[in-house]
Protein backbone atom coordinates (compact mmCIF):
# COMPACT_ATOMS: atom_id res chain seq x y z
CA UNK A 1 0.00 0.00 0.00
CA UNK A 2 2.49 2.31 0.93
CA UNK A 3 4.45 1.70 -2.33
CA UNK A 4 0.98 2.90 -4.43
CA UNK A 5 1.10 6.29 -2.02
CA UNK A 6 4.83 6.82 -2.81
CA UNK A 7 4.14 6.28 -6.62
CA UNK A 8 0.75 8.88 -7.36
CA UNK A 9 2.22 11.89 -9.49
CA UNK A 10 3.65 14.54 -7.16
CA UNK A 11 1.94 17.85 -7.72
CA UNK A 12 4.08 20.88 -5.51
CA UNK A 13 0.71 22.53 -4.50
CA UNK A 14 0.13 19.02 -2.31
CA UNK A 15 2.87 19.35 0.01
CA UNK A 16 2.34 23.45 0.10
CA UNK A 17 -1.27 22.67 1.40
CA UNK A 18 -0.21 20.27 3.73
CA UNK A 19 2.96 22.21 5.17
CA UNK A 20 0.51 25.36 5.38
CA UNK A 21 -2.11 22.57 7.65
CA UNK A 22 1.29 21.91 9.82
CA UNK A 23 1.12 24.69 12.41
CA UNK A 24 -1.70 25.53 15.32
CA UNK A 25 -3.21 28.63 15.86
CA UNK A 26 -0.29 28.70 18.85
CA UNK A 27 2.11 27.85 16.29
CA UNK A 28 2.83 24.09 17.68
CA UNK A 29 3.16 21.21 14.38
CA UNK A 30 1.14 19.07 13.52
CA UNK A 31 2.78 15.76 13.36
CA UNK A 32 0.36 13.90 10.94
CA UNK A 33 0.54 16.94 8.73
CA UNK A 34 4.14 16.86 9.00
CA UNK A 35 4.32 13.09 7.77
CA UNK A 36 1.96 14.16 5.30
CA UNK A 37 4.35 16.56 4.03
CA UNK A 38 7.31 14.72 3.96
CA UNK A 39 5.21 11.79 2.04
CA UNK A 40 4.64 14.83 -0.71
CA UNK A 41 8.70 15.32 -0.52
CA UNK A 42 9.25 11.20 -0.98
CA UNK A 43 7.17 11.41 -4.25
CA UNK A 44 9.26 13.92 -5.59
CA UNK A 45 12.57 12.81 -5.02
CA UNK A 46 11.29 9.32 -6.13
CA UNK A 47 9.88 10.64 -9.11
CA UNK A 48 13.72 12.29 -9.93
CA UNK A 49 15.04 8.35 -10.44
CA UNK A 50 17.06 6.73 -7.68
CA UNK A 51 19.50 9.76 -7.24
CA UNK A 52 17.93 10.92 -4.14
CA UNK A 53 17.35 7.03 -2.52
CA UNK A 54 19.84 7.31 0.00
CA UNK A 55 17.81 9.96 1.45
CA UNK A 56 14.26 9.65 0.71
CA UNK A 57 14.35 5.57 1.78
CA UNK A 58 15.62 6.75 5.25
CA UNK A 59 13.12 9.27 5.33
CA UNK A 60 10.15 6.28 4.21
CA UNK A 61 11.68 4.51 7.36
CA UNK A 62 11.47 7.62 9.89
CA UNK A 63 8.04 8.38 8.35
CA UNK A 64 7.04 4.70 9.34
CA UNK A 65 8.11 5.32 12.49
CA UNK A 66 6.36 8.24 13.41
CA UNK A 67 3.03 6.69 12.25
CA UNK A 68 3.44 3.99 14.92
CA UNK A 69 3.90 6.37 17.59
CA UNK A 70 0.32 8.53 16.10
CA UNK A 71 -1.44 5.02 15.93
CA UNK A 72 0.20 3.63 19.19
CA UNK A 73 -1.44 3.34 23.10
CA UNK A 74 0.42 6.04 23.27
CA UNK A 75 -0.91 8.62 20.18
CA UNK A 76 -2.33 10.89 22.11
CA UNK A 77 1.55 12.04 23.24
CA UNK A 78 2.60 12.55 19.72
CA UNK A 79 -0.11 14.94 17.97
CA UNK A 80 2.53 17.73 18.02
CA UNK A 81 6.12 18.12 17.89
CA UNK A 82 5.50 19.84 21.26
CA UNK A 83 3.73 17.51 22.44
CA UNK A 84 6.37 14.52 21.56
CA UNK A 85 9.32 16.33 23.04
CA UNK A 86 7.36 17.01 25.96
CA UNK A 87 5.94 13.57 26.41
CA UNK A 88 9.42 11.93 25.85
CA UNK A 89 11.52 13.60 27.63
CA UNK A 90 9.24 13.51 30.94
CA UNK A 91 9.34 9.82 30.65
CA UNK A 92 12.63 9.22 30.01
CA UNK A 93 11.88 7.81 26.51
CA UNK A 94 15.04 9.73 24.55
CA UNK A 95 18.45 8.59 24.68
CA UNK A 96 20.21 11.96 25.09
CA UNK A 97 23.85 10.63 24.92
CA UNK A 98 24.45 7.49 23.20
CA UNK A 99 21.58 5.10 21.50
CA UNK A 100 21.09 2.83 23.82
CA UNK A 101 17.35 1.52 25.13
CA UNK A 102 14.63 4.27 22.94
CA UNK A 103 17.32 3.70 19.33
CA UNK A 104 14.10 4.80 17.65
CA UNK A 105 12.48 7.21 19.97
CA UNK A 106 9.89 10.06 18.23
CA UNK A 107 12.85 13.17 18.79
CA UNK A 108 15.70 11.39 17.38
CA UNK A 109 13.60 10.12 14.51
CA UNK A 110 11.56 13.11 13.94
CA UNK A 111 15.56 15.16 14.09
CA UNK A 112 16.56 13.82 10.75
CA UNK A 113 13.43 14.22 8.88
CA UNK A 114 13.92 18.17 10.32
CA UNK A 115 17.23 17.74 8.83
CA UNK A 116 17.07 16.83 5.50
CA UNK A 117 13.84 19.12 5.50
CA UNK A 118 16.47 22.04 5.69
CA UNK A 119 18.30 20.66 2.45
CA UNK A 120 15.00 20.55 0.53
CA UNK A 121 14.63 23.81 1.75
CA UNK A 122 18.10 25.42 0.61
CA UNK A 123 17.69 23.06 -2.57
CA UNK A 124 14.17 24.55 -3.37
CA UNK A 125 15.15 28.05 -2.81
CA UNK A 126 18.31 27.86 -5.46
CA UNK A 127 16.23 26.58 -7.37
CA UNK A 128 13.54 29.04 -6.66
CA UNK A 129 15.69 32.06 -7.61
CA UNK A 130 18.09 30.07 -10.38
CA UNK A 131 18.35 31.37 -14.06
CA UNK A 132 18.19 28.86 -17.07
CA UNK A 133 21.21 27.89 -17.56
CA UNK A 134 22.50 27.19 -13.45
CA UNK A 135 23.43 23.73 -12.46
CA UNK A 136 21.31 21.95 -10.73
CA UNK A 137 24.05 19.91 -9.44
CA UNK A 138 26.09 22.28 -8.08
CA UNK A 139 22.50 23.72 -6.61
CA UNK A 140 22.08 20.80 -4.47
CA UNK A 141 25.64 20.49 -3.58
CA UNK A 142 25.70 23.67 -1.84
CA UNK A 143 22.62 23.00 0.17
CA UNK A 144 23.49 19.51 0.92
CA UNK A 145 27.09 21.10 2.14
CA UNK A 146 25.37 23.89 4.40
CA UNK A 147 22.98 21.35 5.77
CA UNK A 148 22.67 17.39 5.96
CA UNK A 149 26.47 16.68 4.74
CA UNK A 150 27.70 17.76 8.73
CA UNK A 151 25.36 14.86 9.96
CA UNK A 152 26.57 12.01 7.58
CA UNK A 153 29.71 9.70 7.61
CA UNK A 154 31.93 10.39 4.57
CA UNK A 155 31.29 7.55 2.40
CA UNK A 156 28.08 9.09 2.76
CA UNK A 157 28.84 12.44 1.77
CA UNK A 158 31.10 11.20 -1.16
CA UNK A 159 28.52 8.70 -2.70
CA UNK A 160 26.12 11.93 -2.48
CA UNK A 161 28.35 14.07 -4.38
CA UNK A 162 28.90 11.66 -7.27
CA UNK A 163 24.97 10.71 -7.21
CA UNK A 164 24.27 14.87 -7.49
CA UNK A 165 25.93 15.04 -10.40
CA UNK A 166 23.53 12.66 -12.49
CA UNK A 167 20.80 15.26 -11.51
CA UNK A 168 18.88 16.14 -14.60
CA UNK A 169 18.24 19.75 -15.37
CA UNK A 170 16.37 22.61 -14.38
CA UNK A 171 13.72 22.30 -16.64
CA UNK A 172 13.13 18.58 -15.81
CA UNK A 173 12.80 20.07 -11.84
CA UNK A 174 9.89 22.04 -13.10
CA UNK A 175 8.40 19.45 -15.14
CA UNK A 176 8.52 17.63 -12.28
CA UNK A 177 6.46 19.79 -9.76
CA UNK A 178 3.39 19.10 -11.83
CA UNK A 179 2.61 23.25 -11.54
CA UNK A 180 2.64 24.67 -14.71
CA UNK A 181 5.36 26.89 -16.69
CA UNK A 182 8.12 27.93 -14.70
CA UNK A 183 6.84 31.34 -14.27
CA UNK A 184 4.29 29.67 -11.76
CA UNK A 185 6.66 26.93 -10.58
CA UNK A 186 8.94 30.45 -9.25
CA UNK A 187 5.52 31.92 -8.02
CA UNK A 188 4.55 28.17 -6.14
CA UNK A 189 7.97 27.99 -4.78
CA UNK A 190 7.47 31.53 -3.73
CA UNK A 191 4.44 30.20 -1.43
CA UNK A 192 5.86 27.04 -0.18
CA UNK A 193 9.09 27.83 0.99
CA UNK A 194 8.01 30.41 3.32
CA UNK A 195 5.90 27.96 5.30
CA UNK A 196 8.65 25.09 5.17
CA UNK A 197 10.89 27.53 6.44
CA UNK A 198 8.31 28.53 9.46
CA UNK A 199 8.12 24.63 10.51
CA UNK A 200 11.78 24.10 10.51
CA UNK A 201 12.28 27.30 12.51
CA UNK A 202 10.05 26.66 15.16
CA UNK A 203 10.99 22.83 14.95
CA UNK A 204 15.06 24.08 15.63
CA UNK A 205 13.54 26.39 17.95
CA UNK A 206 12.04 23.69 20.17
CA UNK A 207 15.22 21.53 19.96
CA UNK A 208 17.30 23.13 20.75
CA UNK A 209 15.82 24.90 23.82
CA UNK A 210 16.07 21.15 25.32
CA UNK A 211 18.98 20.41 23.90
CA UNK A 212 18.04 17.84 21.58
CA UNK A 213 19.98 18.99 17.93
CA UNK A 214 22.78 16.17 18.41
CA UNK A 215 20.65 13.33 19.33
CA UNK A 216 23.01 10.34 18.75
Amino acid sequence: MANSVEEQKFSLKEVLDTFSQCLSESKEVYVKHYVEGWRGLVRFMNSLGSVFTFISKDAVNKIEILVNFLNGESGEHYVTIQSMVKYELDNGLVDLTKRDKHPESGCRTLLRLHRALRWLELFLERLRTSSEDSKTSVMCSEAYNESLSQHHAWIIRKAAGTAFWALPGRQTFFDVMNVGTPEQVVAMLGDALPLISEVYNITENLYAQHNLLQLP
